[in-house]
């Protein structure tokens, strides 16, 4: 079976961050390991705490985790200060898996910021890089790109200016464009492609940026070329949506396990 690692912070109400990475791995058909970077009080209406982990556990962690098994492909999620963010990179360039995905989370939905605003461009200058795919929504896009996002244009402008960052290829999430479909513009060696799918009218959409680039990583590890693996991931995260789960009093969780039901 295939080992994928998701590197990211806690969420204690199970529909984001490491707990929402761990199913989406287990249901696209990987075995999944955990390096958790920050502990999170958080539930379906508000993040209200965040505690990082010292750096020597991180880094205990990652080397437990890479001495022992062969890990596939790596997800990144939340790392919310420069000195986490400085930390990981310089592990993934020490183990270099084969397939890094790069999800930016930077604030919550309920406007909690998750990375610390220095931290900007230490993910800018060590972790995209060295990135397989980063996996922005329009929010984390125009912060990286420096540039305004309203159009599928515009996603495009900015999607080329994050590549030239120097990772391999940039998937920009359209969730939050006024488009009438779900559109997901890629960029990879000058090349477009776009993932749409319709749009879901629901509330419930907590930990959707986490589930869909934690099943895109465990496509890539299952041996799949990006767009492949993209291509699975978005129907995946499509029918999660579809099946979300209407529990807590904010919005709700994807259905991870949606086809169990």
């Amino acid at each position: 079976m295939k080992q994928i690692l998701t590197i990211a912070g806690s969420d204690s109400g199970g529909g984001a961050g490491i707990q929402a990475d761990i199913k989406a791995i287990s249901a696209n058909g990987g075995f999944a390991m955990s390096a958790i970077t920050s502990v999170t009080a958080q539930n379906t209406v508000a993040v209200t705490e965040a505690f990082d982990l010292p750096i020597p556990l991180i880094d205990a962690q990652l080397d437990a985790v890479f001495t022992d098994f062969e890990v596939a492909s790596v997800k990144t999620g939340m790392l919310s200060s420069s000195t986490i963010v400085k930390t990981v990179a310089r592990k993934l360039r020490e183990y270099t898996p084969e397939a890094i995905v790069v999800d930016p989370v930077m604030i919550s939905k309920s406007k909690f910021p998750l990375l610390k605003a220095e931290a900007i461009n230490s993910l800018r200058h060590e972790l995209i890089p060295i990135a397989t795919v980063i996996t922005p929504n329009v929010y984390e896009a125009e912060l990286l790109s420096h540039q305004e996002i309203q159009t599928i244009d515009d996603a495009k402008t900015a999607a080329k200016t994050i590549a030239n960052l120097g990772c391999k290829a940039v998937l920009v999430k359209g969730g939050h464009l006024d488009d009438e479909k779900a559109i997901d513009v890629f960029y990879c060696n000058g090349k477009w492609s776009f993932f749409e799918a319709d749009r879901i009218e629901t509330k419930n959409t907590h930990g959707t940026g986490c589930t869909y680039s934690a099943a895109i990583a465990t496509h890539l590890a299952l041996g799949k070329g990006l767009i492949a693996a993209i291509d699975d991931a978005k129907t995946y995260i499509t029918h999660a949506i579809q099946h979300a789960l209407d529990i807590g009093k904010g919005h709700g969780p994807t259905n991870h396990f949606y086809f169990l039901t």
